[in-house]
């Protein structure tokens, strides 16, 4: 007998249940605009926090919150350049020492070309 009710039916990918008789979260309309002047509706719940950003489904920028803050800009590290690191291992002076010893070894291998 089982067998005859799940005849012709796709297990776990339709749902008979009806939506009757069941209440939904309450939810918000949010609106995001793009830069590029998109505008994306996102419905959340009223409870959630919601985010300052979000993805434009048009164009893929950051869309920011209607009539919400600009989110805080976040205080990252500084870049450190090969320099910055070059000077965390060696002092001034002995940079110029090293670059004095390899322009003494590259001196004598630079030999004048002769014109004819």
């Amino acid at each position: 007998m089982a067998d005859r009710v799940l005849r012709g039916s796709r297990l776990g990918t339709t749902s008979y249940e009806t939506d009757r008789n069941t209440d939904l979260a309450p939810r918000v309309e949010v609106v995001y605009d793009c830069p590029s002047g998109h505008e994306t509706r996102m419905p959340m719940a009223a409870e959630a926090e919601i985010p300052g950003t979000w993805e434009c489904r048009t164009c893929g920028a950051t869309s920011l919150l209607r009539d919400g803050e600009a989110p805080e800009a976040r205080a990252g590290k500084p870049v450190r350049t090969h320099w910055d690191m070059l000077l965390e291992r060696r002092s001034l002076d002995d940079l110029e020492d090293v670059l004095n010893e390899r322009l003494a070894v590259l001196k004598p291998a630079a030999k004048p070309r002769k014109s004819a």
